[in-house]
Formats: C-alpha cells, sequence, structure tokens
C-alpha cells in the first residue's frame, strides 16, 4: 500500500476550505480529531480493500495557521499506526501566482511535514512559476507536476527543459 499526502483509492475527508474564522471556532471546539479519524478511517479502507494507493488531500490549509498546520503533522502519526512508514509521497501544492510568497509557504509546510515532491499550478495565466525552481532547491525535493489549467490533461508531468525555456519566451 503507498499512502499519499496530497496522501488508487481517492479520498477527501475533513479538508475543506473555510473562513478562518469559521475554520478557528471549529477546530476549538475538538474537529482536529474527526480530521484524524477520517484520514485513519480512510487508510483502513483502502487497505480492507486491497487498494495499491490512497490519496489524502489537505487542499485549503493557510501556512501562517499553526493550528492547521499542526493538523498535518498529527494526521501523519495517525496514519503510522496502521502502515509504518506512511505516508510514502507528500507532494506540496504551490500556487503559481503567488510569486515570492511561495517560500514562505514552502518553509512552513516542510516544517509541518516531510514534502517529498512539488507541483505548481495555475500557469495557464501570466504567471510563469518560476520561484518553483528555488523552492526545489531549498528543499533539496524535485518539482513533479506542473498545472496548466482546470482539465484533467492539464496536470502534467513536470519537463524542466519545457518549463525553463517556458519562463524566458
Amino acid at each position: 500500500m503507498c499512502v499519499l499526502f496530497v496522501f488508487v483509492f481517492l479520498f477527501f475527508c475533513f479538508f475543506f476550505q473555510a473562513e478562518d474564522g469559521i475554520r478557528d471556532a471549529q477546530e476549538s471546539r475538538g474537529l482536529g480529531d474527526v480530521y484524524k479519524r477520517q484520514a485513519y478511517d480512510s487508510l483502513a479502507s483502502a487497505i480492507s480493500r486491497d487498494m495499491d494507493v490512497l490519496l489524502i488531500d489537505t487542499a485549503g490549509r493557510l501556512h501562517n495557521k499553526v493550528n492547521l498546520m499542526n493538523e498535518l503533522s498529527k494526521i501523519r502519526k495517525v496514519l503510522q499506526k496502521l502502515i509504518p512508514d506512511a505516508p510514502h509521497e507528500v507532494l506540496l501544492v504551490l500556487d503559481g501566482s503567488t510569486g515570492q510568497n511561495a517560500y514562505q509557504q514552502a518553509s512552513e509546510f516542510s516544517k509541518a511535514t516531510d514534502v517529498t515532491a512539488l507541483a505548481v499550478t495555475k500557469l495557464d495565466g501570466t504567471a510563469k512559476g518560476g520561484v518553483v525552481i528555488g523552492i526545489s532547491d531549498m528543499l533539496q525535493v524535485p518539482v513533479k507536476f506542473i498545472g496548466l489549467g482546470e482539465g484533467i490533461d492539464d496536470l502534467q508531468v513536470f519537463d524542466k527543459k519545457a518549463f525553463v525555456a517556458t519562463i524566458f519566451e
């Protein structure tokens, strides 16, 4: 069983995007435990169904919200109760239009969990996403995917030569 942390049995548990105040209020009522339980139950279900891959999407995290970032570490620990070396991949997806702010995001996410690869999205507009090269170097992880739109075919395997050529167009 391979567990990817973005986490083929596809599971989108608890990870929703909400207004900060709403999310903070929900966390103060103990919903973090619900989140961990959902991740655990999903992995247990994937194992019982003899699935090869489980994807856990943790979208909507704000790197400057300590409680949200701490959840990532907690989820890792609960998954390791079933598979000691889980997750096997942690893909940090960066918005190509955020520019230099992406460095801070990457730094904070790498403190909360072991990022193993990067993806950069929203490269279908004017954003070039060049910052991802520096982040890849800073974290010593590869860029695996780029997003060039919102369709399934718009998510592509990263081609460094084509990427660099696009930056200089």
